[in-house]
């Protein structure tokens, strides 16, 4: 299975996150969905995100009982030219470098290279792909496969919108 993942924020006070598994790269469905409330959150710090994001990332992991081989998140592996450890490098570290994690940013990174963009459908605003256990040109091509004629694939809005919709 895939995984899909991405976290929503009730401010400071709690989180959401929420996980869809697939099987196929080009499937606009998906065989299960998952949310979990996380309320004991860190607050926001500039250039350390992960440390508030991959607690709530792993809490939603510790409710999967399929084998996911591989997690497509919503930000960055690795950050800039640099290839600094982003959200996703220490996802994959803490996964004991087992499960590949391609991470999909709507957003650029300061000195993301050009090699990241993936320009989807008729959008010719691009997503930026980075990856990890699983090279980047391979990530790339499966981010294209993904169901969807616009910029951001099916599932990847929809886990945005059930993370959202959890909040409210």
């Amino acid at each position: 299975m895939k995984l899909v993942i991405d976290v929503h924020y009730n401010n400071n006070e709690f989180a959401v996150a929420s996980g869809v598994l697939f099987s196929d790269w080009e499937s606009s469905s998906y065989t299960s969905k998952l949310s979990v409330k996380i309320n004991d959150i860190e607050p926001y710090q500039p250039g350390s995100f992960f440390k508030r994001e991959l607690p709530c990332i792993l809490a939603l992991l510790n409710e999967i009982k399929d084998d996911v081989e591989v997690i497509v998140i919503d930000g960055y592996v690795t950050l800039g030219e640099a290839r600094q450890d982003g959200l996703g490098s220490h996802l994959y570290n803490n996964l004991n470098t087992k499960v590949p994690i391609i991470g999909v940013a709507k957003n650029r990174f300061a000195g993301t290279p050009e090699q990241c963009e993936v320009l989807r459908g008729t959008s010719k605003k691009p997503l930026y792909v980075t990856s990890i256990g699983i090279s980047q040109s391979e990530a790339k091509k499966f981010i294209q496969q993904m169901h969807g004629e616009y910029r951001v694939p099916t599932l990847l809005k929809l886990v945005d919108s059930e993370c959202r919709n959890e909040i409210t």
